[in-house]
């Protein structure tokens, strides 16, 4: 993570949206096209083949991940995208109007890295959901879950470490080396990231009225998978946090993790814990990195106040829906 602008003249946001099922991108490209806004690309990664009968690609950016994943299929819509803010949608996830606008303003600010959508369910689109996640020194990760007051709007008790995998704003710099990593699993890789947002110091800021619509739960990952991805999370995130105290939160969350995993899958879980800590040596590149980030971002503010400023100017206006839009509801209705 460099902080360094692309050459050119990038647009000021990209639009990724991760593919591995033909009727959820479906859905997903419908909402996104009907609010689409000004000054903005679409990429969409396609983990699975796609005809591209309504020919989309007049409208989109179509890049081909066949076999890929979800962070695949992520990776790829980011190495296309030329915004100075990606922002990652995943297909099954439903845009709303105008979602965009007050989420892009706040990367106006230079120490901003990445900005949460507040996820809303489709039943009842004032109904909260989840507002990003939060990653625990103790290398614990659990959605951030909002209430929605009587008298109307929300309340966030804890502020989330990054947002979720399925849809965020990220500064493109924060991802320009490689994307996500899938060291952690699909489960665990936003809140990797939110580890080079700390040592970068970068803010995380939660948006309201950026509302986007969930997407199906993800599938629970086997017992043996969900301790590797935890344990390998935990070392990879370590520079960010106090060794000690984050050594004993460890401690505690691994036996919470059996405690939830229990009576079939502990034995399991604790077996790729222990997978994560022979394969220690794969961490070290990456714990190099943080410290790298940590000492540019203390030189940052030593030199300069710790500001960074990036040009963006007036906020997105909603053009009319394309009209690949129209045709892709028109088929879905006919279906």
């Amino acid at each position: 993570m460099t902080m360094q602008r692309q050459t050119g003249r990038p647009r000021r946001l990209s639009v990724v949206i991760p593919a591995t099922d033909v009727p959820a991108l479906e859905d997903t490209l419908v909402s996104v096209l009907e609010n689409r806004p000004r000054d903005c690309d679409v990429i969409v990664a396609l983990g699975m083949p796609y005809s591209d009968p309504w020919n989309i690609r007049d409208e989109v950016t179509l890049v081909e991940a066949h076999g890929a994943g979800l962070v695949g299929c992520i990776n790829a819509g980011i190495a296309a995208s030329t915004g100075d803010v990606i922002h990652v949608l995943a297909a099954g996830w439903k845009a709303t109007e105008g979602w965009t606008d007050r989420a892009v303003e706040h990367f106006s600010r230079g120490d901003v890295g990445a900005v949460v959508p507040l996820a809303v369910a489709d039943a009842d689109r004032d109904q909260p959901v989840s507002t990003g996640v939060r990653r625990t020194p103790g290398g614990r990760v659990m959605p951030v879950v909002p209430r929605r007051r009587a008298e109307g709007g929300i309340t966030i008790g804890i502020a989330p470490s990054a947002p979720a995998l399925e849809a965020g704003f990220w500064r493109a710099e924060v991802l320009a080396e490689g994307g996500f990593a899938t060291a952690c699993g699909e489960a665990n890789a936003a809140a990797d990231m939110s580890a080079a947002l700390k040592a970068a110091r970068l803010d995380v800021v939660v948006e309201p009225t950026s509302r986007v619509v969930c997407g199906p739960v993800p599938r629970r990952s086997n017992a043996f998978l969900a301790g590797l991805h935890a344990e390998r999370l935990f070392w990879r995130s370590l520079p960010c946090e106090r060794v000690l105290p984050a050594m004993v939160a460890h401690a505690g969350e691994v036996m919470r993790h059996a405690a939830a995993r229990a009576p079939l899958g502990t034995l399991a879980m604790l077996a790729g814990r222990l997978t994560a800590l022979v394969q220690f040596g794969s961490c070290v590149s990456r714990v190099r990195h943080l410290a790298e980030l940590k000492r540019l971002a203390t030189a940052a503010r030593e030199t300069d106040g710790g500001s960074r400023t990036f040009r963006i100017d007036a906020s997105h206006e909603v053009v009319p829906a394309p009209h690949v839009a129209s045709r892709v509801r028109e088929l879905k209705r006919s279906a």
